[in-house]
């Protein structure tokens, strides 16, 4: 097992993490049939491109190797029956040897968003593979294959790596989630929140974020299950409808004008217009149908419209709360109403005091943080 080990951590090393490109039918029938990881029984067209990377066939051969090793060990023993200490071996060489060395290359510091995607879905590869891998120790053993197959037996590493598979996604997640954060940085611009520039395309944030979180569901598209590629999109825009609202809140954030909240409004539309198009576009819609990536930004959305309102005490009606403002918690729509400040207050001046509309939202506006306080 150390010298497997060895050999283990010697593919990731020289592993690129790049989806493996299968130029002839020779080369997909001893790197994908042979272990049993096609996804389909039709022969593909070439050049194919796998969803794994080459790690996987590579870790399968060292696999392989290990089975016969064990198997000729073992069958100069005195056992007649040795089938089930070949599968204990084979269980702790999967469990201790390569799941773990996975596990320690995506804990590394040094992993970036496209390598924990690939290990990911190499996951799913791995779990496959312990098919082929099962039977054929029964077939090394002289265990006839249609025995294992009508017991229904399965290897105990097929779970442990589906589990390793999930914290892979969580890993993943969390990198993503960090690039956001680089993008959007919302609590460490003053002018972002105190602007009286109308921003018609979003501020500037807004068209990089895109342009990343495009990025991301494309490879997301290309290397992941579909199932996985909805919790990539849906992590990412529900921590980006809660840095919106961690913003709004925050401390460093001390007050902001009805123009801000406009311009992260229309930041909001882009990203909606986005995350509706990219749900229909993977094929999404027809296995969930519940839950699309737009609803992801329904808090902030609504938010938004409530302080874009021109009636936002609207907001005490329960009717009318339960209509538009369902996603809100009145505990942080008070403390964020406390912050608002529209253009006739303060320092903001007090040119729009001859505007009656603001000056009837302005009043509505206070009527709110009246009702909001008493009602807390």
């Amino acid at each position: 097992m150390n010298e497997c080990r060895e050999q283990i951590i010697e593919v990731l090393n020289h592993d690129t993490y790049e989806l493996m490109v299968i130029k002839k039918e020779s080369d997909y029938e001893s790197n994908v049939l042979s272990f049993g990881l096609q996804t389909t029984d039709i022969m593909p067209a070439f050049p194919y491109v796998a969803p794994f990377s080459t790690m996987v066939p590579e870790m399968c051969q060292i696999v392989r190797s290990f089975i016969k090793s064990c198997v000729d060990y073992l069958s100069y023993g005195a056992r007649d029956y040795f089938f089930d200490v070949v599968i204990r071996y084979l269980n702790n060489f999967l469990i201790e040897v390569i799941n773990e060395t996975l596990l320690n290359t995506i804990n590394s510091s040094t992993i970036s968003v496209s390598h924990a995607m690939q290990i990911a879905a190499n996951f799913t590869s791995l779990e496959r593979a312990c098919d082929f891998f099962l039977k054929h120790a029964a077939q090394q053993s002289g265990i006839p294959i249609r025995v294992i197959e009508t017991s229904q037996m399965t290897l105990s590493a097929k779970a442990v790596l589906q589990t390793s598979r999930d914290a892979t996604y969580i890993t993943l997640l969390g990198l993503v989630n960090a690039k956001i954060d680089e993008y959007m940085n919302l609590t460490e611009s003053v002018t972002l929140w105190t602007t009286e520039e109308t921003k018609q395309n979003g501020n500037e944030y807004i068209s990089e974020l895109i342009l990343y979180l495009d990025s991301l569901m494309s490879t997301a598209q290309q290397v992941l299950p579909l199932d996985a590629v909805y919790k990539v999109g849906m992590g990412a825009l529900e921590h980006i409808n809660n840095t919106v609202m961690a913003a709004f809140l925050s401390d460093s954030v001390k007050r902001f004008n009805a123009t801000s909240v406009m311009n992260i409004g229309t930041d909001l539309k882009l990203l909606e217009n986005f995350a509706e198009e990219r749900f229909y576009s993977s094929g999404l819609d027809g296995m969930y149908k519940a839950s699309s990536f737009r609803d992801c930004l329904v808090e902030s959305k609504q938010l938004t419209n409530l302080l874009s309102s021109s009636q936002p005490e609207n907001f005490m009606n329960p009717v009318i709360r339960e209509k538009n403002y369902y996603a809100l918690d009145y505990k942080k729509v008070s403390a964020i109403c406390d912050k608002f400040r529209d253009s006739g207050d303060g320092i903001f001046g007090s040119l729009s005091n001859k505007n009656t509309k603001q000056t009837a939202k302005r009043k509505s506006m206070d009527v709110l943080k009246r009702r909001l306080k008493d009602f807390n």
